[in-house]
């Protein structure tokens, strides 16, 4: 039934798009972050067509007041999903203007506080509405234009050109403006403190990229090749980036890796890396997935669900491309191997084809970006890249099917796109062989699959093969490969192979040594040990936890020589560290309350869910009756973010099979805000003591 309330919400939409074209917004804000709520006077431009006797907008909970229709007041109805207007408004331009209230539950989030305060919106899906009365339907496009009052302490980032900034007192108005049409989820706000550099594109595009003060020093490798990519879709695509600038912004604990608002990337703070994060975990890809984005989903927009596909597909496939150009052919094809083993692997018990709207996230971004490459690899890349240009061109601004997208295909090339779209689009397997067949023309992945066809050989048969290709200068995954394949090999018989991968420098093959070396002999100590000044937290992380266990004569030594690691944003070295410090026998006696406390500090709501989750799990592995946690822990169970909700589910669920930590949650229930008890309280009935 609630499914047929959403086609039906759709279908009144539809319908309304045909006789109401809404043009443009201006919107007026003010957001109060300590009461968190977001208040308005927006304008709305809208041409009536055909007769019609409801126009409705999009607003989750918020109160209007002071509505008027081409200057005059007039009655409305507020069901609390939707505003709905029935009188006022005549054939032709219509002007609606409005006052409104909104405390946002969802779609606009506000994290931290004083100086760490952000404020960060997620509108995608239909979200927007929840504090900005717009369109849950993509296929109203209209120009937006925010104007957003704050303390002039913080950077203001919103669609489009900033055009000005007024001075009121303590705050500043920032004057955002667009000149193109774009879905409302795609509308976005960010606040906070942040540092702003600027560059040109080779066409002159201004590209800002913000960070925050105390990330400074991470600025380089976080938006490293930012330009190179943007440069490079310009070319690739042949269309010029569509809109007046770009931004790109990181915020504390966000939802996902990044949001393609238009004209403005919002991402993940954990995409924020020094130089030796960049190894392991860096931006590059998200950054180019977001930003192709800008042309496909936010330039063009699926018309529905079903063909979200032309969205993630495409600038999963963009974004390959850009890694290709930056990485070079052989990453670009080992990407699209595992890929290739994902979509082999779940084709077996998904039925869903990309071409439903109920289609997996791995079928729309990952198959999707498979199809593209397929569909480049029939029509050849000069066809490929013709129709591109010319179906973002012709449907610019506008919302697109997929028979629109082949269509332009079909236009300049013989192909058969009926048999492609039922092979490819409407069949929910993968043909898994003919991927492998087109990845075979890039001799890495040949290699590649010569050494994985070996594993049932004994070792004493490729260990020549597997030395020799050791010392080559094979691209690295045949090298990792080759370190997995002979995890159970006694350590006597691989010895000479892992001082030679261990002699490659290569960052990737030397982490698989540190992943599947659990026992550490004696004679390969000192070579195990050298993994931990590698350029790589994973790596370190891997080592330090496998070197103080294996030696604990070394373990002094070893925790003196990195007391001062850190590693990502999740402190995830600095925490490991943490907790082998408390756990080391007269190690820094007078300093173990101090290494407790700093561990039970990251804990708190101070900090990021990342590094919360990591301390919290620490502290528990320590001592999972630590009472100090467990507040902490319940607190998880309120978070906007649901892996870190639910991470704390879990984990409650866990610990309520012990009656004394049942009995403490019991107790603590009266000193808990009323959300928490809420959340706890359900835990408790739902899981009794057996």
């Amino acid at each position: 039934m609630k499914y047929f309330f959403l086609l039906m919400s759709l279908f009144s939409f539809a319908q309304q798009t045909k006789s109401v074209d809404f043009t443009s917004v201006m919107g007026k804000i003010e957001i109060n972050a300590l009461d968190k709520l977001v208040s308005g006077e927006v304008t709305y431009y809208f041409v009536v067509k055909n007769t019609i006797d409801t126009i409705k907008i999009d607003a989750q909970n918020i109160d209007f007041s002071n509505l008027k229709i081409n200057n005059t007041e007039v009655k409305f109805s507020n069901n609390r999903k939707q505003i709905l207007l029935f009188e006022g408004y005549k054939r032709g331009i219509n002007q609606l203007t409005f006052n409104y209230l909104s405390r946002p539950k969802q779609a606009m989030y506000f994290v931290g506080k004083g100086e760490q305060l952000q404020i960060w919106t997620q509108g995608q899906g239909k979200y927007t509405s929840n504090w900005f009365p717009s369109f849950d339907d993509p296929n109203e496009k209209l120009i937006f234009n925010l104007d957003i009052k704050f303390n002039n302490q913080f950077q203001v980032v919103s669609n489009g050109k900033l055009e000005n900034k007024i001075a009121i007192q303590d705050d500043f108005i920032w004057n955002y403006r667009m000149e193109k049409p774009m879905s409302s989820y795609l509308l976005m706000l960010v606040i906070g403190k942040f540092e702003i550099k600027q560059e040109k594109s080779q066409s002159g595009k201004s590209l800002f990229y913000y960070i925050e003060k105390e990330d400074l020093s991470k600025f380089e490798p976080t938006y490293r090749y930012s330009k190179a990519i943007f440069d490079f879709f310009e070319k690739e695509i042949s269309v010029k980036y569509p809109w007046e600038v770009y931004k790109q912004v990181p915020v504390r604990d966000f939802l996902y890796a990044g949001m393609e608002n238009t004209s403005a990337t919002v991402f993940s703070r954990d995409f924020v890396v020094d130089s030796v994060g960049f190894n392991d975990k860096n931006y590059v890809n998200v950054n180019a997935h977001e930003l192709a984005h800008q042309w496909f989903g936010d330039l063009i927009t699926a018309h529905s669900g079903k063909h979200h596909w032309l969205q993630e597909g495409f600038a999963t496939y963009y974004a390959l491309l850009a890694e290709k150009e930056v990485f070079g052919d052989d990453y670009f094809y080992k990407k699209l191997f595992d890929t290739a083993l994902q979509l082999k692997s779940a084709s077996k018990t998904d039925s869903i084809p990309i071409l439903n709207e109920k289609a997996s996230s791995l079928s729309y971004y990952q198959k999707g970006a498979w199809v593209l490459f397929v569909l480049r690899e029939e029509v050849g890349s000069k066809v490929f890249q013709k129709a591109i240009k010319n179906y973002l061109n012709k449907y610019s601004f506008k919302n697109v099917t997929t028979d629109d997208f082949l269509s332009e295909i079909k236009k300049i090339s013989k192909y058969d796109c009926e048999a492609f779209s039922k092979k490819w689009l409407e069949n929910p397997k993968f043909d898994y062989d003919y991927a492998i067949q087109l990845l075979s023309k890039n001799k890495s992945i040949k290699t590649l699959l010569d050494i994985k066809r070996m594993k049932a050989i004994s070792f004493s048969e490729k260990r020549e093969l597997f030395e020799k290709t050791m010392v080559s200068d094979a691209y690295f995954p045949i090298k990792e490969e080759i370190i997995y394949q002979c995890e159970k090999v006694p350590f006597e018989e691989k010895q000479q192979l892992l001082k030679l991968a261990l002699a490659t420098n290569e960052i990737n093959v030397r982490q698989a040594i540190a992943n599947t070396t659990l026992k550490v002999p004696l004679d390969f100590k000192s070579d195990f040990e050298s993994l931990l000044n590698d350029s790589s937290y994973i790596t370190k992380e891997i080592a330090l936890s496998t070197f103080w266990t294996q030696f604990p004569e070394d373990q002094k030594r070893i925790l003196d020589n990195s007391k001062e690691w850190i590693g990502f944003n999740d402190k995830n070295v600095r925490i490991l560290w943490l907790t082998l410090a408390l756990g080391t026998k007269e190690y820094r006696m007078a300093e173990k309350a101090k290494f407790y406390d700093e561990l039970l500090k990251y804990c708190s709501s101070n900090f990021e869910t990342s590094i919360r989750q990591n301390a919290i799990e620490n502290l528990l592995f320590i001592n999972d009756k630590d009472q100090n946690v467990l507040p902490n822990l319940v607190n998880s169970l309120i978070s906007y973010k649901w892996q870190f909700s639910k991470f704390g589910k879990d984990k409650i669920r866990l610990l309520l099979k012990n009656q004394n930590i049942r009995i403490y949650l019991e107790q603590l229930l009266s000193n808990l805000t009323k959300e928490e008890n809420l959340f706890l309280s359900k835990l408790l009935l739902e899981n009794p003591l057996k």
